[in-house]
């Protein structure tokens, strides 16, 4: 296959896991209601106060477990649609668009300014219609600064992405991720001690 028919084939894969949406009268209320609490009680809070945030949260319909690091300036567009891990963490101005269901396993980080997208807009559509698909981020995965997570992409247990990649397929467990080509530079060599000392530490 040459470079142009793989990447077709890729599009083709993409498009067939996204699914066309609208937004119901109640999620348009929801989501009404949800930026008058952001701005108010979740995005002026310290950044201490994670639990703070968390509950507040949870009383919006996301799954996200009590020990869950999120910072006041994480942008997070449907709480609902979200589900974290334990010890799991969204940085600061990380970019939830969380249009589709967006899952962080534990001991998870997404790093500042980086953008998890559910959703786009079919270019083949006249009216440009609204396409969603989720995104899944495995457990022990560290996704660093400024990293854009394409929708209807999973990233493996274990897995490393490095700053300002562009993540558009499925990342395998372990590998570790270079910005360039969303290429699988090495795998990545895991020492379980270190992994149990730094949820301690959390």
């Amino acid at each position: 296959m040459t470079p142009e028919e793989v990447s077709e084939q890729v599009v083709r894969v993409k498009r067939a896991k996204m699914k066309r949406e609208s937004l119901s009268v109640s999620d348009k209320i929801r989501r009404a209601l949800w930026i008058v609490v952001r701005s108010f009680l979740f995005r002026p809070s310290p950044r201490i106060l994670h639990r703070w945030r968390v509950e507040i949260l949870r009383v919006f319909g996301a799954r996200v477990a009590r020990s869950a690091h999120i910072y006041p300036t994480a942008k997070i567009w449907a709480p609902w649609n979200l589900e974290m891990g334990e010890h799991s963490c969204l940085g600061d101005d990380v970019d939830c668009y969380s249009v589709d269901k967006v899952t962080i396993g534990t001991n998870s980080t997404v790093s500042q300014y980086s953008f998890l997208c559910t959703a786009s807009h079919d270019i083949e559509s006249v009216g440009f219609e609204l396409i969603t698909a989720p995104i899944n981020i495995g457990e022990n995965v560290w996704i660093a600064a400024d990293v854009f997570v394409c929708p209807g992409v999973s990233i493996g247990n274990n897995a490393v992405v490095y700053a300002r990649a562009n993540v558009l397929n499925d990342v395998e467990p372990g590998s570790v991720v270079g910005p360039v080509g969303n290429r699988s530079l090495r795998q990545r060599r895991l020492q379980m001690s270190n992994v149990i000392a730094s949820r301690k530490h959390k």
